[in-house]
C-alpha cells in the first residue's frame, strides 16, 4: 500500500511492521520512512508531528487470513486475528487523521453475516468519519491478476467516496507481465539475472524502469514426483488434469482444492497470487513454480523493489501484498477528491 500511496503523492512518514523480514524489506525500499518494528498493540504514540494545515491519512490492512473465503480453518469470530482491526481503530482515535484507508479481502464484508463490517463502520462513524466502502478487482485497473480487495474509506470532512472508475486500457495478461523474465528451472537459486528478452509491452517496460537485470529469480525446489505432475497440466488447468496413478499420495484426489496445481493461462490475467508456493501455481510454459520476481510482476511491483529474508519469507511478503498499482488508484482517487 505504501508504494502505491507514494506514487500517488502521499508522503509516508511512519510504518508499523512487526515481522522482521517484512520490516527489513520495507526499510530497504522506503528509506525515508521511519519503520517501527513492533506489535501494533504496544504502540501508544506514532511520534509523527504534522505541520499545521497538512492533510493526514492513516492506512493499512489488518491481518486478513481470518476473513478470507478460501480459509475454512480459521474463518470465524473465534480467530483472534480477526479482531486486530480494533488496533487500527485505536490508532485512528489517538492520531485523528483526516483520512482513513482500510484494506482487506472481500470476505470481511461477509463473515458472520456482515457483523464485522458493521462493527468497523460503527466504530469509525463514532470517531466522526463519513464511511464509504467498495470492492475492486485488480485486473480492472491494469494489474495482471484477478484479485478482489475490499477498501473502506473514512473522511473527517464528511466526504463520501465512490469507487474509482475502471481503467479503459486493455487487460494485462500473464505473458505481458512475465514473458521477458529469465528462463528458470525447478529450484532456481541465482538471485540476480539478465532479462530473457526485450520488453514488448508497456506494462513490462514500466516495471523494468530502465534496468537490464532483475533480482528475485528464486524458485522453490519441488520433488521429482511433483514436477512430473506439472507436466500433465494444460494452461488454465489444475490437479484434475493429473492422472490418478500420479496422485496416489493423496487420500482422495477429488477433495483437492481447485486452486492446487494451477497452471497459469498466458493469455489471461493470473489467478490470485496468495500463498503461491503452497498452492503450487505453475509457470504457463515451464514445469516449475513461480519465481519471486514473476509473482511480484503479477502483483505489479517494479523490478527495482527488493525482497529480503529467506525464500519462504520473500514468497509470503509478495503474496500478502496489495498490488501497488491498485493502491495507487485508490490514493489518487482520494487526493483528487481532497484537492477538488
Amino acid at each position: 500500500m505504501s508504494l502505491g500511496a507514494e506514487k500517488a503523492g502521499v508522503d509516508v512518514q511512519v510504518a508499523v511492521e512487526m515481522d522482521p523480514y517484512a520490516a527489513q524489506t520495507y526499510k530497504v525500499n522506503h528509506p525515508k520512512t521511519r519503520v517501527i518494528v513492533k506489535d501494533i498493540s504496544q504502540i501508544e504514540d506514532l511520534g509523527c508531528k504534522v505541520p499545521k494545515g497538512v492533510v493526514t491519512v492513516l492506512f493499512g490492512g489488518p491481518p486478513c487470513q481470518g476473513f478470507s473465503i478460501s480459509n475454512r480453518r480459521t474463518r470465524s469470530i473465534s480467530n483472534p486475528g480477526n479482531w486486530l482491526f480494533k488496533e487500527f481503530i485505536r490508532i485512528a482515535y489517538l492520531w485523528e487523521p483526516e483520512w482513513i484507508v482500510l484494506e482487506n479481502v472481500k470476505g470481511i464484508a461477509q463473515l458472520n453475516h456482515g457483523e464485522f463490517l458493521k462493527t468497523i463502520i460503527k466504530s469509525f462513524r463514532g470517531l466522526g468519519y463519513a464511511c464509504s466502502w467498495f470492492t475492486l478487482c485488480a485486473s480492472d485497473f491494469g494489474v495482471p491478476q484477478i484479485r478482489n480487495r475490499f477498501f473502506m474509506i473514512g473522511s473527517r470532512s464528511g466526504i463520501h467516496v465512490t469507487a474509482p472508475q475502471k481503467s479503459n486500457g486493455k487487460i494485462v495478461t500473464v505473458d505481458d507481465a512475465i514473458g521477458d523474465l529469465p528462463a528458470l528451472h525447478n529450484g532456481a537459486n541465482i538471485d540476480n539475472m539478465a532479462y530473457r528478452r526485450k520488453a514488448n509491452n508497456n506494462y513490462a517496460k514500466g516495471l523494468r524502469d530502465g534496468l537490464n537485470y532483475c533480482t528475485g529469480n528464486l524458485v522453490s525446489k519441488n520433488s521429482d514426483a511433483v514436477v512430473e505432475r506439472y507436466s500433465f497440466i494444460r494452461q488454465g488447468g489444475n490437479w484434475e488434469d493429473i492422472p490418478d496413478e500420479f496422485m496416489s499420495t493423496y487420500a482422495d484426489k477429488k477433495r483437492c482444492h481447485t486452486g492446487i496445481y494451477r497452471r497459469l493461462l498466458a493469455t489471461k490475467p493470473s489467478v490470485v497470487i496468495g500463498n503461491y508456493r503452497k498452492n503450487m501455481l505453475i509457470h504457463p510454459f515451464e514445469d516449475r513454480g513461480l519465481s519471486v520476481r514473476e509473482a511480484a510482476r503479477l502483483q505489479s511491483f517494479p523490478d527495482s523493489y527488493v525482497f529480503c529474508g529467506n525464500l519462504g519469507a520473500q514468497q509470503q511478503q509478495v503474496g500478502n501484498a496489495v498490488p501497488p498499482k491498485l493502491s495507487e488508484v485508490v490514493f489518487r482517487h482520494i487526493l483528487e477528491l481532497e484537492n477538488g
